[in-house]
């Protein structure tokens, strides 16, 4: 039976897995010059949720993260640990605990990302204008379909400002 042939998306997808491989080595780089040191990529992935969330629980933190309870709880211990996050009792349940990013997780997430920044420009520098422009508006509309995809808000923010949702 003959191959068919892979879907435009399936192109797609293949190509933005080729291009997040070589984003996590060029992230790995940028980690290594991050001030506060390195974040593993589940910490960084609880940061950002939580982050976008403003506070969460561990139920929503472990959807999000596609993670179970067990893993989410014990992630949350070394975030808390290290000073990353907070724990507060929850207003609506008394069974409940929520998360928020203390000052420190705010700092460090921010020192995280501008040394992945700066890897990534010294590659887009190299780009010619025409191209960074189609990128950056193919970024920002798969952004928000891949935040609406995990639950997330999937407003996206540009230099101009937040700009409308697609979900």
């Amino acid at each position: 039976m003959p191959r068919s042939l892979p879907s435009r998306s399936q192109q797609v997808a293949h190509a933005a897995c080729s291009v997040s491989e070589l984003l996590e080595v060029l992230w790995g780089r940028g980690q290594e010059s991050a001030p506060s040191g390195p974040l593993s990529p589940s910490q960084f992935r609880a940061l950002t949720v939580i982050q976008e969330q403003q506070k969460v629980n561990l139920r929503t933190l472990g959807d999000a993260l596609g993670s179970r309870p067990s893993a989410v709880s014990r992630l949350c211990d070394r975030l808390e640990a290290a000073g990353l996050v907070e724990r507060f009792p929850s207003t609506t349940s008394r069974r409940e605990v929520d998360l928020r990013l203390s000052r420190r997780g705010s700092v460090v997430l921010e020192e995280f990302r501008t040394a992945r920044a700066r890897e990534v420009e010294a590659v887009l520098q190299s780009m010619p204008p025409a191209h960074l422009a189609t990128l950056a508006e193919g970024l920002e509309v798969f952004r928000a379909a891949a935040a609406a995809h995990i639950g997330l808000p999937s407003e996206v923010e540009s230099d101009d400002g937040p700009t409308a949702s697609i979900a």
